[in-house]
């Protein structure tokens, strides 16, 4: 009879072939020690690296702080042609608050370019014009300035004191109506410096070199006119009127008026320069042609004229 063989319940293990699995990196006891281990090491190595760095910060905000604090000390001497005094800033404050934009500019300094040489007649200071006679070198700039201080010009480039009296804004209307019904205001009474003192309108302090010299292009940026009681630029215009009609009958004046936008200015450019003269308009600046007439009776023809009464 066969041996009987006697089965166990209990299965077979085989620890060899399930215990101890090899060791991996993506065993969990082993990431663990990983982490545990490297950290230690590489904080210790960039500690000095990590303090070097922040040092290094430190001073180029220090340097970029610096530089910043001195840069407006010499911007002005680096970037402005003429070097202001103190009581030129003054004034220069005062003439910023109506001073030509850029569009303003480059329409005047298109006009200077393309006639340059020629002859330019500004009434009132800003270094704007100082800058523009630049354009005009081999020509001649006259700059008329009620409140004349030291300045320094070109050589091309002469500044005369002029006073205007009885001319202050609040006139403005009187003299229109004064302009309109006196025959000595009529444009061929005050052909060079010859006209009759009775004429409210006359400026009688011209120098002698603005009679006598055919201005190719007026400018009228001046007095201030900013007030009531502050001298307006009535005479300024009606005299540029005069000016550009005189000399040879085929020769022509730009005549230039800032501040178009208050009323004097606007006045006096349509009652003298006349709207159908008017050739171009940037902001608040307004540009005439006027042609010479030397022996003009009246100014603009009545169908033309915008102010009425």
């Amino acid at each position: 009879m066969p041996p009987q063989l006697h089965q166990s319940p209990l299965p077979i293990l085989n620890p060899l072939l399930r215990f101890s699995p090899p060791s991996s990196p993506d065993n969990p006891k082993h990431q663990k020690e990983s982490k545990f281990t490297m950290p230690k090491l590489t904080v210790r190595k960039l500690i000095p690296l990590l303090i070097f760095i922040l040092s290094s910060l430190s001073v180029l905000r220090l340097l970029r702080i610096s530089l910043k604090s001195s840069s407006p000390m010499s911007r002005p001497f680096s970037s402005t042609t003429f070097r202001l005094s103190p009581a030129e800033s003054s004034q220069q404050a005062n003439a910023s608050q109506s001073a030509l934009t850029e569009k303003e500019l480059k329409l005047l300094s298109d006009t200077i370019a393309l006639k340059s040489p020629c002859n330019v007649l500004v009434f009132g200071f800003a270094h704007q014009y100082l800058m523009l006679s630049s354009l005009n070198t081999r020509g001649v700039t006259v700059i008329l300035e009620d409140e004349p201080s030291e300045i320094m010009t070109p050589n091309n480039t002469r500044v005369y004191s002029l006073k205007y009296h009885q001319m202050e804004v609040k006139n403005t209307y009187k003299l229109l109506r004064h302009a309109r019904s006196n025959p000595a205001c009529a444009p061929n009474m005050n052909q060079q410096h010859q006209g009759s003192s009775d004429c409210m309108l006359k400026l009688k302090d011209l120098p002698e070199e603005v009679h006598n010299i055919k201005w190719d292009v007026i400018v009228v940026d001046g007095p201030r006119g900013d007030g009531l009681e502050a001298p307006g630029r009535m005479g300024s215009i009606y005299t540029a009127a005069v000016l550009a009609r005189s000399g040879s009958s085929n020769s022509t004046t730009d005549v230039f008026v800032h501040d178009v936008q208050r009323t004097a200015e606007k006045w006096f450019s349509w009652e003298f320069l006349c709207q159908e003269n008017q050739v171009s308009a940037k902001g608040n600046l307004w540009k005439f042609r006027i042609k010479s007439q030397s022996n003009a009776s009246r100014f603009c023809s009545p169908e033309t004229s915008l102010v009425r009464y």
